[in-house]
């Protein structure tokens, strides 16, 4: 019997579903935050895909540390730079849309940075929006459940997660 290549490709991804998948991947994010008059703000920034508010996220690179990266992704994709904590805030898993429908599972640990510098030109500007939100709005915002609740509770807590 003869199989067509899109054809191979559906079997194996359907027995790589059946296995289990694909293995969990790790990002790194940052959440960048400011205070404010009324307690603290959390900037978003748009998704280059769908448009949708997001946190700035990236892979890792090299032996980056992944505080690092985050703090790299921030200033990447918002043009943001400050003080980033080494601890994370905390986790949360998204489903990564790959091509042909695939899906590989995702893995974004969390990491406050506390912004001091806003850049006017970075190397993202023409892909992505960016805004600042009061924390319990910048959580009903984004798309993602886990990272919704992180953010929430970050502005309950922010002395015992953040600088």
């Amino acid at each position: 019997m003869f199989l067509t290549r899109q054809t191979r490709a559906n079997v194996a991804e359907r027995l790589r579903r059946l296995i289990g998948g694909l293995p969990c991947r790790t990002q790194v994010a940052a959440l960048p935050f400011r205070h404010s008059d009324d307690g603290y703000e959390v900037m978003l920034i748009t998704s280059r895909g769908t448009g949708r508010w997001v946190i700035p996220k990236g892979w890792p690179e090299g032996e980056e540390d992944l505080w690092h990266a985050a703090a790299r992704e921030a200033d990447e994709e918002a043009g943001v730079a400050g003080e980033i904590e080494r601890d994370a805030l905390g986790r949360f898993y998204y489903a990564k849309h790959l091509a042909r429908g695939r899906e590989w599972r995702c893995e974004v640990l969390v990491y406050p940075l506390e912004v001091k510098d806003v850049a006017d030109k970075w190397r993202e500007k023409k892909k992505r929006r960016r805004r600042w939100f009061p924390v319990q709005d910048a959580a009903r915002l984004v798309n993602e459940p886990g990272l919704a609740e992180l953010i929430a509770k970050f502005g309950a807590h922010p002395r015992k997660s953040a600088a």
